[in-house]
Formats: C-alpha cells, sequence, structure tokens
C-alpha cells in the first residue's frame, strides 16, 4: 500500500516522526508527505533526503494559509518549490476551501492563489494535488478553464459524489482515506469511482480517530474500499498502488 497523502512535518509528530517511519516501512510499499505551508519545507524536503526510496513529498501552501502570508513570501516559496523542483514528486496541496474561509473577498484571493500553483505545476510538469473543500464545483470549474483537462491532477478528499462522472471524464483521480468509515459521501464515491481512478491516503496525522493519525491507517481506506466493491483487499492494494507510481512518477526502492 501507497499512502499518497500525508502531513509528516506537523509537530504531532515531533519525537515520533523516525519511530513511525520505521513502522511504516515494514508494512507500506512508499509514503507521499505534503509540504502546504512554507515554514515546513526544509524539513520535508530533509526528511524525504534521508529516506530516499520510500519517502516522497509534494509542495505547496494550503488555502486555509491564504490569510497569514504575504504576496512576498508566496512568491519566495514558489520561487523556491522551482528551485527544488526534482525533489518534489507533485505540486499541492492547493486549491480552495470555503470551509473555514467564509469571506468572499478571501475566497476569490483563494482562487488567484489556485490558479498561480495550477500555472506553476504546468510549468514544471508536475501532477497537482487539490483540496477543495466545499467548493468543489468552484475547483473542477477553475481546473477545467485552465486546461487540466486529460492532466495529472489528484482530488485530495474529494466530497462530492455527484461530480464524480465529471471527474471521471476528466482523467483525474481521488484518495480516499480511513474517514470513509464514518462518510456516506465518500463511501458513495468509493463504490462509483473506478478502481482505476482512485489512491489511498491518510491526510495523517488527522483522522486517527481519537490518537495521532499514521500512514498505516491507509490499511482501513483500503479494506472498505475492498468491501464496498466486493473485491479483495489485496486487489484493491496492487491497483491504488499502480495507480500512485502512475501519478506521482515515483521511484520506489
Amino acid at each position: 500500500m501507497i499512502d499518497c497523502h500525508c502531513h509528516l512535518e506537523q509537530k504531532e509528530f515531533d519525537g515520533i516522526r523516525e519511530q513511525v517511519i520505521k513502522k511504516c516501512k515494514e508494512k507500506l510499499k512508499a509514503i507521499v508527505t505534503c509540504c502546504a505551508h512554507p515554514k515546513d519545507f526544509d524539513l520535508t524536503i530533509n526528511l524525504v533526503e534521508k529516506h530516499k526510496g520510500f519517502l516522497f513529498c509534494t509542495a505547496g501552501i494550503h488555502p486555509e494559509f491564504v490569510k497569514e502570508l504575504s504576496n512576498e513570501e508566496i512568491e519566495n516559496f514558489m520561487k523556491k518549490i522551482e528551485e527544488n523542483k526534482d525533489q518534489l514528486v507533485g505540486i499541492g496541496e492547493v486549491g480552495l476551501d470555503f470551509h473555514h474561509v467564509k469571506e468572499k473577498a478571501w475566497q476569490e484571493k483563494q482562487e488567484e492563489l489556485f490558479v498561480r500553483f495550477i500555472r506553476l505545476a504546468k510549468k514544471l510538469n508536475k501532477p497537482l494535488v487539490v483540496h477543495s473543500r466545499d467548493a468543489y464545483e468552484k475547483a473542477l470549474a477553475i481546473l477545467e478553464r485552465e486546461g487540466m483537462k486529460n492532466k495529472s491532477v489528484l482530488l485530495h478528499l474529494f466530497g462530492n459524489k455527484n461530480l464524480i462522472e465529471r471527474v471521471v471524464s476528466n482523467g483525474w483521480y481521488v484518495s480516499i482515506g480511513p474517514g470513509i468509515v464514518k462518510s456516506k459521501t465518500t463511501k458513495k464515491i468509493a463504490r462509483d469511482m473506478p478502481l482505476e481512478n482512485i489512491l489511498l491516503e491518510t491526510d495523517s496525522p488527522w483522522f486517527g480517530f481519537g490518537s495521532v493519525g499514521t500512514p498505516l491507517n491507509v490499511e482501513i481506506a483500503c479494506e472498505k474500499i475492498a468491501e464496498i466493491k466486493k473485491i479483495s483487499k489485496e486487489a484493491v492494494s496492487e491497483q491504488t498502488d499502480k495507480n500512485a507510481i502512475k501519478f506521482f512518477s515515483l521511484r520506489c526502492s
């Protein structure tokens, strides 16, 4: 199994980070960790350097942080991403979050930043990891408008079952995490989405169900998808691994 989206740089892993990665190496094929704030970039790159062939990373700015970063900080980080592009397997997570950010003006700022990162991903020829909470329709419309049909787009924790046919027709992927055990919507997405368009994720350290979530919880998502699709856990693991390796061009050791 491959966890295609987690956040190993988060403070919840301080003091246990190497122990967690060691345990993951015993059970998982690879991990893609996501740097979603400029302050975490150096730690993320150091982790990837230390665990080459197992740990990979993407980088971007989570839309929730649009309020706290100046234009100069954003510009500098985008330059840093470009300078370190060979260390990255993707751009993200980037996108829209109308759940945490309600103000229209800030939502528009998110849209502007999203477009900038879409164009950066195209410039660097990197796949794009998209956050779209409570802004699913808007996010898809922007991606389509920016020419991302049949390009490498991963909709992380996508939450609108009514748009799945559109996602598939655009050639995009969704990643499903352990939250599937509680979410009726995610269960329906897993049912309706072709397995060839699904990746597994955990969004760790979240979705720990009372404790710190780790990439090992990818197994929870794998088992639930297998149950819903009435196929074996091994079949889900094999296909989603193929999908992740193809999407991110992973070179697993």
